[in-house]
């Protein structure tokens, strides 16, 4: 089974690090991939986003509800984690 959450980002992209911070105060427990450190990534991002290097890139969901947002604000990440039906495990909800 794949992950529920990977992230693709870059340290220098402010958008990565807000939208890592949006998932850290819902709970959400992701895997982050730098694109700089890891070129596997690094094609997969490019070639999804025709070309451009955009990130963040984030996968999230189970295999059967599997999305994929490009660079999203922090209302269309809450949006999806409410789509996928994602409850915060803190307050005893599961993915």
């Amino acid at each position: 089974m794949a992950k529920p959450f990977l992230v693709y980002g870059r340290p220098d992209c402010d958008d990565t690090q807000r939208a890592r911070a949006f998932l850290d105060e819902r709970g959400v427990t992701y895997e982050y991939i730098n694109i700089n450190e890891d070129s596997e990534a690094e094609q997969f991002v490019v070639l999804y986003n025709s070309g451009n290097r955009s990130t963040p890139t984030i996968v999230m969901g189970p295999d059967d509800n599997r999305m994929i947002l490009v660079e999203p604000s922090n209302e269309e990440l809450s949006d999806a984690l409410d789509a996928i039906g994602y409850e915060d495990p803190r307050q005893g909800g599961r993915i």
